[in-house]
């Protein structure tokens, strides 16, 4: 059955990287205040608001936006679970002004015995860092802007999670020289499951107190990012279906179909790209956030807003290349398997059953299999939750990196063996560069672990290397 898994794998291995590049209308986009850059990626982690931030955040908050706010509000505090406590008796305003706004978000926080709370809208939300004025005023009467909103929800989330010594932790050591150098690493598990956010603390300032943070790819080069699209298509003036059988291709075609993506879209894209979409997909579930952001691309924006120099151990290129060598019959495998990861076998036409038991043999639909892909899509919310609880030692049962690399199958040499070494460098130079630093480096957590992983490559070279006490 091992072959039916091997993208699980890679949520650990590989940089968050979307399999299929959209393509688009450049946006004009409005330039944002500096003053809210670092409201920007936990907002968005949050849901609290999607891309029109940039193009409406000036603009008067909708209520049906507020309402949105608020509705993420209630979710990321009940996960605090704290003691309830009885609704006020007054009735509060809640319109679109800067005061609506407050007693809208309040009223969320009021549903709980926060410290504080019985005070009142306004004192409690100025007591959190949720509220604050220009000196003279709180202008409560004034229209309330997206950002301003957007704001104040993401200060009383962060804030209150701070408060409570809440937010996950992640799968964090510190690694230093003894002379002055610093490295936090940090074990990505590339996808959002289990209510990934917000980040406690803790993490949230390594993140802005470092000097400069590495990651398995730089997010922010475009041009690195355009030539990894082009490597998901054909450029020999083929398609998908002179690559794949033709049953296959036809059951590609309707699984795609059903999740909005039309044939002459699919047709261009190679099988690997494909197979990684279709698998990653299946990895999402209710507790994904809204806009789905995984743990790397997190940080780095975190970082890069504000304003953190950015750097990366490897090349789009030469991830993409991971993929694109392997060898035809593997990548029609890997397609087959992501379909299988994307259908219900129970209802799914006959024609795709055939195609997917062409590939990948009868016992593909066998109720053993459907089980064991259930399993291994539940140990990745298992994984999250011990990535957020920061648990090295659940984390490291769970993945089971020794028999990934006493596997052979023909992706996990180009994951492991051919990966780590590099990263045990690149590490390594950063501990011995001359002066005082401290960096993170944050690539997927399958690196970090094991006997070939960066934590003991480190330590075999003399560093020390332990796990971040959690707060």
């Amino acid at each position: 059955m091992r072959k039916f898994f091997a993208l699980l794998l890679a949520l650990g291995m590989l940089g968050a990287t979307p399999a299929l590049a959209a393509e688009g209308e450049e946006i004009q986009l409005e330039p944002i205040p500096e003053w809210a850059y670092g409201v920007l990626a936990d907002g968005y982690s949050l849901g609290l608001f999607g891309d029109e931030i940039y193009t409406q955040h000036s603009q008067t908050v909708t209520m049906e936006q507020l309402e949105t706010m608020t509705q993420v509000v209630a979710d990321k505090l009940a996960l605090l679970e704290m003691d309830t406590r009885a609704a006020a008796d007054e009735s509060l305003v809640i319109d679109t002004t800067r005061g609506g706004v407050v007693n809208a978000l309040y009223q969320e926080a009021a549903a709980y015995a926060f410290p504080g709370v019985e005070e009142g809208a306004e004192a409690f939300m100025t007591s959190v860092g949720a509220l604050a004025g220009d000196g003279d005023s709180l202008n409560l009467d004034r229209p309330c802007t997206l950002l301003e909103a957007a704001t104040m929800a993401d200060s009383l989330i962060l804030n209150l999670y701070d408060q409570q010594n809440a937010g996950s932790l992640g799968l964090l050591w510190k690694a230093t020289n003894g002379e002055g150098n610093t490295l936090y690493l940090l074990g990505s598990i590339h996808t959002d499951v289990n209510n990934t956010y917000p980040f406690h603390k803790q993490l949230r300032d390594i993140i802005l107190d470092a000097d400069q943070v590495t990651f398995e790819l730089d997010f922010n080069d475009q041009a690195q990012i355009a030539e990894f699209a082009a490597m998901q298509v054909y450029s020999d003036g083929t398609t998908l279906a002179d690559h794949i059988s033709p049953e296959l291709y036809q059951a590609t075609v309707k699984v795609a179909a059903q999740l909005g993506m039309d044939e002459q879209t699919i047709s261009q894209y190679k099988a690997w790209a494909l197979a990684t979409s279709f698998q990653s997909l299946a990895t999402l579930d209710e507790t994904t956030g809204s806009n789905a952001m995984a743990v790397d691309l997190y940080v780095n924006a975190k970082a890069a807003n504000a304003g953190i120099p950015i750097d990366a151990v490897e090349t789009y290129a030469f991830q993409g290349g991971i993929f694109d060598n392997l060898s035809p019959a593997y990548q029609e495998t890997y397609l087959a398997s992501g379909l299988l990861m994307a259908v219900d076998v129970n209802t799914v036409d006959q024609e795709t059953r055939d195609a997917l038991v062409a590939v990948l043999g009868e016992e593909a639909l066998e109720p053993a299999t459907q089980e064991a892909i259930q399993a291994q899509v539940d140990q990745i919310s298992a994984m999250m939750e011990t990535w957020k609880n920061r648990d090295v030692a659940g984390f490291e049962k769970i993945y089971n990196k020794e028999a990934i690399l006493e596997s052979d199958d023909e992706l996990n040499s180009k994951l492991f063996t051919d990966r780590d070494p590099g990263m045990i460098q690149y590490a390594a130079d950063y501990l011995s560069q001359e002066g005082s630093h401290t960096g993170l480096m944050v690539v997927g957590a399958g690196h970090m672990v094991g006997d070939t992983g960066i934590v003991q490559g480190l330590i075999d070279q003399g560093y020390t290397v332990e796990v971040v006490p959690n707060p």
